[in-house]
């Protein structure tokens, strides 16, 4: 089937928010001086999320075994987040927004018409960062939440995705890689016990091991100290007499 063929059988979802994408391409349009910074961020941003990974990983190693479960399962619920939404993607079959309003402004180059539109990849991965660092800290779930808004908005600026797409994303995402968390922190919790006891422990604890701790002073053992054998004997100092 070629490839014209396949973008007529797939779906056009312009008519559900497509005055809504046209909307802010316009305004893509009038906002040029923010059309690079949003394109380098859209194509580049995803590492944010990524960092933020890394460092829920790093503060999790300072907790308990559970919260460096979560840290692992992160990554986990986020690339399976992303394979169900590949998924949906080629089930729906949505043509994507610059092939379908082929005169609205866009910033990004458009893709090939096998590269369907819903959900969006990058939302989805923002999305269900946000989801599994939920339960890890909620610092780090609150700046990713900040990141995944711009990083949604930036999709329909350039003109990759519809909005619904966007919000279809973070529908899917969230609880996906919520409960992959979920699952991982209770299943895989004495998986990562049983590995902290072993060559990986640096990597999942910064508490050093059992037998490199030092002793508490009262558990040290004291150094003996002899004792004198018998009471001293004390000499009787006799004055000497000077003769005269």
């Amino acid at each position: 089937m070629t490839a014209a063929a396949t973008a007529q059988l797939a779906f056009d979802g312009s008519g559900i928010d497509g005055s809504l994408f046209t909307s802010v391409t316009d305004f893509a349009r009038d906002t040029k001086w923010l059309n690079t910074p949003m394109e380098v961020w859209t194509n580049l941003g995803l590492g944010v999320f990524a960092v933020l990974m890394v460092v829920g990983w790093w503060t999790a190693r300072r907790r308990d075994t559970r919260a460096m479960t979560v840290a692992l399962a992160a990554p986990v619920a986020v690339v399976t987040a992303f394979a169900v939404a590949e998924v949906v993607k080629k089930i729906v079959g949505e043509v994507r927004p610059c092939r379908s309003m082929p005169h609205a402004y866009l910033v990004d180059a458009c893709p090939a018409p096998s590269d369907y539109a819903f959900p969006s990849g990058h939302a989805t991965v923002a999305a269900a960062t946000v989801a599994a660092l939920f339960l890890l800290n909620r610092r780090l779930c609150a700046i990713a939440a900040v990141f995944a808004l711009v990083e949604g908005f930036s999709r329909v600026y350039v003109g990759a995705h519809y909005p619904h797409d966007v919000l279809g994303s973070a529908v899917l995402a969230l609880p996906v890689a919520f409960v992959i968390s979920l699952a991982l922190r209770r299943w895989a919790t004495p998986l990562v016990a049983a590995l902290g006891r072993g060559p990986l422990r640096p990597v999942l604890t910064a508490e050093p091991a059992a037998d490199a701790q030092p002793q508490p002073a009262a558990e040290r053992t004291a150094v003996p100290v002899p004792e004198p054998m018998g009471e001293p004997v004390t000499e009787p100092v006799t004055a000497r007499r000077t003769a005269g």
